[in-house]
């Protein structure tokens, strides 16, 4: 595993954050921070993204930023530019791919399909992102898919909530769950940042607890 790979495994949780607006960036980090997650994706769905990822690097030079819904190399561009750590793509892309390799950056995009993971493990890929998890086969899919592709970790997304990221998390081959209920959008515009720290820390408990429990 390279760093982002184990920061991903040992915290097992990546919140998926949209900000709308930038003033929110750094209030959302450090109550992900202050609940025990030190790694966020912030999503490319609003325009505020880029500097978002730019203020939370600033201020928390450690945390973890992935770059999420990243469908372009100049949004990729952007992305890395800002600081960002990583990129995931809503999809598969090979020339996105490609393009992540030349400026030596960790690319995960979205599957659905066997075909599509095959198509990235010939791309050199060994992590993958399952969205939308919840309605494209759940559990069952990626445990259908552990014994043909051994070699690739799953990060599902997509409809995960806290009552079954732990149904997810004690399979094999899942490297950590993504997913936005810990920060929502609703959350983040009503400035609800205690919600926000009180949602990672209970996420951490329960994910340690399941940990508990399978020693």
């Amino acid at each position: 595993m390279n760093k982002i790979s184990e920061i991903l495994y040992n915290t097992s949780i990546l919140p998926v954050v949209t900000i709308d607006d930038e003033l929110n960036a750094v209030p959302v980090a450090e109550s992900l921070i202050e609940g025990g997650i030190n790694i966020i994706e912030i999503a490319f769905r609003s325009d505020a993204a880029a500097g978002s990822i730019k203020r939370v690097k600033s201020n928390f030079p450690n945390m973890i930023i992935g770059a999420g819904t990243v469908k372009t190399p100049g949004q990729m561009e952007l992305a890395l530019k800002n600081g960002a750590d990583f990129v995931v793509s809503p999809h598969l892309d090979s020339n996105l791919i490609k393009h992540a390799k030349k400026l030596n950056s960790l690319c995960i995009p979205g599957i659905q399909t066997a075909t599509e993971i095959e198509m990235a493990e010939e791309l050199g890929l060994k992590i993958v992102k399952f969205f939308p998890a919840a309605y494209a086969g759940g559990t069952n899919m990626i445990k259908a898919w552990g014994s043909v592709f051994p070699n690739v970790k799953f990060i599902p997304t997509g409809g995960i909530t806290l009552d079954t990221m732990n149904k997810y998390l004690q399979l094999d081959n899942v490297l950590c769950v993504g997913g936005s209920w810990i920060a929502s959008e609703a959350l983040i515009n009503n400035k609800s940042f205690i919600d926000i720290k009180e949602n990672a820390s209970e996420a951490i408990n329960k994910k340690n607890n399941l940990h508990t429990v399978n020693v």
